[in-house]
């Protein structure tokens, strides 16, 4: 086969063969999806009825809490006592240091890695917001921080391939720009972190066309909804849904929703049945 990986991954060719290059999270109709929360811990997530949980990398030190031994230990010892597993790590602390400016972010990276697999999860939420945004004035990327984040990532990209772990970015940057960014890395170990409420909602895109368009390339989904439950707003996530069962995404909803009762776990458990019932 004479064509490049760029070119074998271009929008053209690109529902057939990035499904063939991403099998981690492309996969046959039908597949099942499992729900998570970044909101609640494994032993709230249990009583929820949830099948995981996300956590934090920690905030910008040094050695980050994941890079820890003691403090992985701990989550471990939750993971055993639960039954419940670790599904992915969010590097928020990249919001207010970013990835493509911060002195330290290659060695966040490396730490975020090898804690990943240390704990079985296999994915990194690569965060973009906030100090980190890749969006200047009309929505256009900022060149300079975009060539260091690319560069960024692309050293690390080996690391997040050895260790069994997927970098997914997750942005406000829409789906041709994630397109750009990831044929600049080009490496099968990253990936898309999609928020739809984020993309959908906050930015305004058409976030089922862009769900569409990223076949193959997204491996994670953040649902969540401002103040209300999900439920609240069923039109726009069943169209988002519908667009992951057309892709046949396969892979984590992981929940960023709030707690309108201010019980935790009631509304956690509301969210994930009603994420359940839409796929």
């Amino acid at each position: 086969m004479n064509l490049s990986r760029r070119t074998f991954l271009g929008r053209s060719a690109g529902a057939v063969t990035a499904a063939a290059m991403f099998p981690q999270f492309a996969a046959a109709a039908g597949a099942k999806i499992k729900v998570g929360a970044c909101v609640v811990g494994l032993a709230q997530a249990k009583a929820a009825g949830l099948e995981g949980v996300e956590i934090r990398a920690g905030d910008a030190a040094d050695v980050l809490e994941i890079g820890r031994p003691e403090k992985r230990a701990q989550y471990k010892k939750e993971m055993q006592e639960t039954g419940l597993p670790i599904c992915s790590i969010m590097m928020g602390l990249l919001n207010g240091s970013p990835l493509a400016t911060d002195p330290r972010g290659p060695a966040w990276l490396e730490q975020t890695i090898d804690g990943a697999k240390d704990l079985g999860a296999k994915n990194i939420l690569v965060a973009f917001f906030s100090k980190g945004d890749l969006l200047g004035k009309d929505n256009k990327l900022k060149e300079d921080e975009f060539a260091s984040v690319v560069k960024r990532i692309k050293a690390a990209a080996p690391r997040a391939k050895d260790a069994g772990v997927l970098l997914a970015i997750e942005s406000l940057i829409n789906a041709e720009q994630n397109e750009r960014l990831l044929d600049a890395v080009d490496h099968e170990s990253v990936s898309v972190y999609y928020d739809v409420y984020n993309l959908g909602k906050s930015k305004g895109y058409d976030a089922p066309a862009e769900i569409r368009r990223l076949k193959g390339r997204i491996s994670q989904v953040h649902y969540k909804n401002g103040k209300q439950y999900l439920d609240d707003d069923k039109p726009f996530f069943t169209a988002c849904s519908q667009a992951l069962k057309d892709i046949h995404y396969n892979g984590w909803i992981v929940l960023e929703t709030s707690s309108p009762s201010k019980d935790g776990v009631a509304d956690a458990k509301r969210n994930g049945d009603f994420t359940r019932s839409l796929f």
